[in-house]
C-alpha cells in the first residue's frame, strides 16, 4: 500500500502497516519539556510511582529564563532536582529555546517520532520528523511506557512554486499561506510541503515554516531531506548514528493537493488578534508602533538576525520604539558576535536579552503597555499573548520588524534592501 510520510513514521513505530484514521500505539524516539509545562509532567511521573524513563527525555529553560520572579525559580529548582534524580537531558538559562537546542544536540534525526509538550514542536518536520505537541500528562505515560497512542492523519500536500521575489522570506509565505488555508483549515492533518520555492529554502526558513503549521490547525508537518538537511545534521548527529531521507510514495493519498504560486507575493504580515487575518505591507503603513521584537522559535536563527542587521547597519532604531533582540540559542548568539551583527544591533539601538523566548509568551522581557502596538517575529498574536490583553501584536518576518523599528511604523522592507 503506498505511504505517505505521516503514514510510514507512525507504521514503523507501531511496528504494523497503517493508513489514514487507524489507531495505533507507537513507540516514542525523543520527548520533552520546557519551564512551562515540565512542572505537571514531574508531578505526574512521581505520582505514576515512575523510577526509570522509557523514552529519551530533555527538559529546556527557555520560557522564563532567567527567572522573573520566586514562583518560577521554584519550578526551576524542580526541574533541576528531577533532572539529577532521574539523569535526563538538560538546557537551562540562557542555551536557548527548545525548538532551537534540541535539534542542534543533533538528537532528531528524519523518520523519528518526537513528543513535546510545546504547541510547536511540530518545528521538527523540517528535519523529516513526525513530531507533534502533547499535553504534559500525555507526555508524562510517554516517558513511564515509551510509548503513546495516535490517529493516523490524513495528510495534505503543499506545493510552493514561482519565482521568490525580493524582500519575501519563509516568514511572509507561510504567513500567506496561513491567510488563505486559516486557523483550522488543516486541523489534524499532517502536511508535506514540496516544489521548486521549499527545494531553494535554507534549514533556517525550513524551521520557520514548519514552526509555523500549528497556526492552521496542522498535527505535524514534513520537509523533503536533502544536500542541505544533511549537511546541517551531519557534523551534529553521532558518527555511529545513520542518516536516511523519509519520503512519500508517488502513488501516495492525500486529503488533498494545494498549490501556491507565490511570484506575485508582497511582505505579509499577520494582524491582531488571530494568526489568519493576513494583509500586505502596504496594507498598513500608517500602522504606528511603539516595540519591535526579533527572536522565538520561528525566527531567531543565524539567518533571520542577518537578515535585520543587512537593515539596521549604519542607522538607528526611532527613538520611540523599544527593539528586543533574543537569540535563539548560545551557539547563535555567538556566530552573531563572531560577524559583527551584535555590535550593528547594540549600535543602532537595539536590546539583547538572553537567548530564549524572550518576550513572546509575556511572562518578563518586554511586557507592553495598554494600548501599544507590537511588530513581532513570533508565531502568535493572540489577545494578550505578550502579558498584556490590552496590546495589538503583529507579526512579520525580521526584514519587516527592522525596518519598522527604524520608522517607527510597519515599513515595507523593500525600501532597505
Amino acid at each position: 500500500m503506498p505511504q505517505t510520510i505521516a503514514e510510514k513514521i507512525l507504521s514503523a513505530h507501531a511496528g504494523r502497516s497503517l493508513e489514514a484514521g487507524d489507531f495505533a500505539v507507537c513507540k516514542v524516539d525523543f520527548a520533552f519539556g520546557q519551564d512551562g509545562t515540565s512542572s505537571i509532567i514531574i508531578d505526574r511521573i512521581k505520582e505514576l510511582g515512575v523510577n526509570k524513563l522509557n523514552t529519551r527525555f530533555c527538559m529546556v529553560i527557555d520560557h522564563s529564563a532567567p527567572s522573573p520572579n520566586e514562583g518560577v525559580s521554584r519550578v526551576h529548582q524542580k526541574m533541576r532536582s528531577f533532572q539529577k534524580e532521574y539523569q535526563t537531558d538538560f538546557s537551562d538559562i540562557g542555551c536557548g529555546v527548545c525548538h532551537q537546542v534540541i535539534p542542534e544536540s543533533g538528537q532528531i534525526l528524519p523518520g523519528d517520532l518526537v513528543l513535546g509538550a510545546d504547541s510547536h514542536t511540530c518545528t521538527y518536520g523540517a528535519l523529516g520528523a513526525f513530531s507533534t505537541g502533547v499535553g504534559s500528562t500525555d507526555l508524562a505515560i510517554t516517558l513511564a511506557t515509551g510509548k503513546n497512542w495516535f490517529k493516523v492523519p490524513e495528510s495534505v500536500k503543499i506545493v510552493i512554486k514561482g519565482k521568490v521575489p525580493k524582500g519575501i522570506y519563509a516568514k511572509d509565505i507561510i504567513l500567506h499561506i496561513i491567510g488563505k488555508i486559516k486557523s483550522d483549515g488543516a486541523t489534524y492533518k499532517a502536511v508535506e510541503f514540496s516544489g521548486p520555492v521549499i527545494d531553494a529554502l535554507d534549514m533556517d526558513g525550513r524551521f520557520t515554516v514548519c514552526n509555523m503549521i500549528v497556526e492552521m490547525g496542522a498535527k505535524a508537518g514534513f520537509m523533503p531531506q536533502d544536500k542541505k538537511t544533511f549537511s546541517w545534521l551531519s557534523p551534529r548527529v553521532a558518527k555511529n548514528k545513520k542518516i536516511s531521507a523519509v519520503s512519500a510514495d508517488k502513488e501516495a493519498r492525500y486529503q488533498s493537493v494545494l498549490e501556491y504560486d507565490i511570484s506575485k507575493l508582497k511582505p505579509t504580515v499577520s494582524c491582531p488578534h488571530t494568526v489568519d487575518n493576513t494583509k500586505t505591507v502596504d496594507e498598513l503603513k500608517d500602522i504606528k508602533i511603539n516595540e519591535a521584537f526579533l527572536g522565538t522559535c520561528t525566527n531567531g536563527r543565524l539567518a533571520d538576525l542577518k537578515i535585520a542587521a543587512s537593515i539596521l547597519k549604519s542607522k538607528k532604531v526611532n527613538s520611540e520604539v523599544k527593539f528586543i533582540i533574543a537569540p535563539s540559542s548560545r551557539d547563535i548568539y555567538l556566530e552573531a558576535l563572531s560577524e559583527g551583527i551584535i555590535g550593528i544591533f547594540v549600535k543602532a539601538g537595539a536590546v539583547i536579552v538572553a537567548p530564549g523566548c524572550g518576550p513572546c509568551v509575556g511572562t518578563h522581557n518586554g511586557i507592553p503597555a495598554d494600548g501599544e502596538t507590537v511588530i513581532s517575529t513570533a508565531n502568535r498574536n493572540f489577545k494578550g499573548r505578550m502579558g498584556n490583553p490590552n496590546a495589538f501584536i503583529y507579526l512579520a518576518s525580521p526584514a519587516t520588524v527592522a525596518a519598522s523599528s527604524i520608522t517607527g511604523k510597519i515599513t515595507d522592507p523593500r525600501n532597505y534592501l
